[in-house]
């Protein structure tokens, strides 16, 4: 067979652009669409009646196709299991960070291959349901060794790689969490570095105050990594200030906000770059707290992001439009609002701008929906959806 150079998606119902300039409404949609890639990139899209010739057709049958999802937050990287606390949730008990030391415990203990081949295992789950680029945060190792070993099994799946050492303080440092945040922001972070992109920090009670979570930030900064911030999830606090101080392109959870937190978060993506704020809605199903307020955010001109924080402990999920659906009927978010905080929005906490978007010269990272528009996400909630996934122009994922 000779080589294929172009692919043509043909007789689109609705296309999903992510690009006002392309199509109608906040998605840029584009009826009767079809579109074109070439050598793992966007080449054309638009009406289907004006489409350019290609070496392969391939036909959507007036279905819906869409940007991938870019999952911005997740935990893949683990060991062990965490059901039965899941169970305790359910049965009344609270939830609170220190469960993450079970999964520490159990990460330590498992060797490489396991963790690698558990994350592979996700990744495949996530990729099967639309998610095309996932980000992954190390965090359960806690050791120097074990944050290193577990971040260079997360750059062998993604580029997005977050070093987050100061994820909790592990047990034999709980006389002394400022000698842990001296091994974080010191031999941690220079072990860790090389193989990351980000650095976080859970800033929160039970975890990290303001001072010490800015010094890892700034530690990280000075290694060449960008920041990441864990905040407001379980109480008002200093996180969202925290991670606008210091530039951060994100703050995730962003459960617990007053009305400065808002307004920060405002200013910086008026001012920009913007701090994101990432909200997790499986997170507050999983864990039985309040939703965020994702409609005071959007009306006050806030970006935001929908991600999974796929995690053994508060939120064992890789679905995202378990998220899409979450944020439509719990955070007030309209469908088209939520489709494109799980595209557009995870790719803005990411700054990426190759990604979450389907316009000339993005990656071709296509999901093919069995639904003639996305609304559907949120409309057919736990039904599968998703017919076909492209990942850099490459079928990954189902068939046509």
């Amino acid at each position: 067979m000779p080589p294929v150079s172009s692919v043509l998606i043909d007789d689109i119902g609705a296309l999903v652009t992510n690009d006002t300039a392309l199509g109608a409404g906040d998605l840029g949609e584009v009826a009767g669409a079809a579109l074109v890639v070439e050598s793992g990139r966007v080449a054309w899209c638009g009406p289907r009646s004006r489409a350019p010739a290609a070496d392969v057709r391939v036909d959507a049958a007036g279905r819906c196709v869409m940007p991938g999802f870019v999952d911005s937050h997740s935990h893949i990287v683990f060991a062990g299991d965490r059901s039965r606390e899941f169970g305790d949730r359910m049965s009344g008990r609270p939830y609170e960070a220190g469960g993450i030391r079970t999964t520490v415990a159990a990460t330590r203990d498992a060797s490489d291959a396991e963790l690698l081949g558990n994350a592979t295992r996700l990744l495949r789950e996530a990729r099967a349901q639309g998610t095309t680029t996932l980000e992954v945060k190390s965090g359960y190792g806690l050791s120097v060794a074990d944050e290193e070993r577990c971040l260079r099994a997360a750059a062998r799946l993604t580029g997005e790689v977050t070093f987050l050492g100061a994820h909790v303080v592990p047990p034999e440092y709980e006389d002394d969490p400022d000698g842990y945040v001296d091994l974080v922001a010191g031999a941690m972070l220079e072990a860790c570095a090389p193989h990351a992109r980000w650095v976080d920090v859970f800033c929160e009670r039970g975890a990290f105050d303001e001072e010490q979570a800015r010094r890892v930030l700034r530690a990280g900064r000075d290694r060449g990594l960008l920041p990441r911030v864990h905040g407001n999830q379980l109480g008002r606090g200093p996180g969202v200030r925290l991670a606008v101080q210091e530039g951060a392109a994100s703050v995730d959870h962003c459960t617990h906000l007053e009305d400065a937190d808002v307004a920060a978060l405002a200013d910086s993506a008026a001012e920009g770059p913007a701090t994101v704020a990432t909200l997790l809605p499986g997170v507050d199903f999983s864990t039985r707290q309040p939703y965020p307020d994702a409609r005071a955010l959007l009306d006050a001109g806030a970006r935001v992001a929908l991600a999974s924080d796929c995690n053994p402990g508060s939120c064992f999920t890789s679905s995202m439009a378990l998220c899409i659906a979450l944020a439509v009927r719990e955070m007030r978010m309209t469908p088209e609002e939520a489709v494109r905080a799980a595209t557009a929005g995870g790719a803005e906490a990411l700054r990426r701008d190759d990604v979450g978007r389907l316009s000339v010269g993005a990656r071709a990272d296509i999901v093919l929906l069995e639904a003639p528009n996305p609304v559907y996400l949120a409309y057919r909630p736990g039904v599968p959806q998703v017919a076909a996934v492209w990942k850099d122009g490459e079928l990954v994922a189902g068939r046509p």
